[in-house]
């Protein structure tokens, strides 16, 4: 009995990590489709060279305009959710993940913190290294969240490394582009900083259009 248990906690805490078939959401209105996927963490490392540290959730995204009229894309419309504690985030550009400032990870509202101690800001090297975002100060902080809605945001905190880390170019290459007067289908990579160990069935993507909101969800 309790090596069944134990085995089906493993089994809950590495969804993203093992999925082998990808669950496709699609979505749409008079203007546009879209269709998205999250990456498992081996699809991450194989398309980024990187598996980020396990702190973001990658979507690959398509948007298909409908109406024959350019349609503005940009990365902001989009959005993930979970319904794990309700965090929440809007993408990150490449620069904020591998660029060279160091990343600043923090919540508003109740919870959805990456790690939790007193003991001063978030930061890390780039992910896909051996180093995790850590306190600074010293490490000591708990992996989770507080429980309640947030949204993780970011900040950038200039850092001179005096090297170019080479994960940027693979974020830039991979992600998706942005189009004022879209008018064919585009596709690419959304990175959402979000608490690691995320079930495909709590996460939800909402994408704004010009037409009202879409809601995708990975079921």
């Amino acid at each position: 009995m309790l090596r069944a248990l134990a085995a089906s906690l493993v089994c809950c805490v590495t969804l993203l990590a093992d999925d082998k078939k990808p669950v496709i959401s699609r979505a749409g209105n008079d203007l546009v489709a879209v269709t998205a996927s999250v990456l498992s963490l081996k699809d991450v490392a194989a398309a980024l060279g990187s598996d980020l540290g396990g702190y973001f959730v990658v979507v690959q995204v398509s948007v298909e305009p409908r109406s024959g009229a350019p349609l503005p894309v940009y990365r902001d419309d989009f959005l993930l959710r979970t319904d794990r504690d309700g965090e929440k985030s809007t993408p990150f550009a490449p620069s904020q993940i591998a660029g060279s400032g160091a990343m600043v990870i923090s919540s508003t509202g109740e919870g959805g913190a990456v790690m939790g101690d007193s003991r001063g800001p978030v930061w890390g090297g780039y992910p896909g290294s051996t180093d995790r975002p850590r306190r600074m100060g010293g490490d000591g902080g708990v992996i989770g969240n507080s429980g309640g809605a947030g949204t993780a945001r970011a900040s950038l905190t200039t850092m001179e490394t005096g090297k170019e880390n080479p994960l940027l170019a693979a974020l830039a290459d991979k992600i998706l582009p942005e189009d004022k007067e879209c008018k064919e289908e585009i596709s690419g990579l959304l990175y959402f900083p979000m608490e690691p160990k995320q079930k495909l069935k709590h996460l939800e993507l909402i994408y704004t259009t010009p037409a009202g909101k879409l809601n995708l969800r990975f079921r």
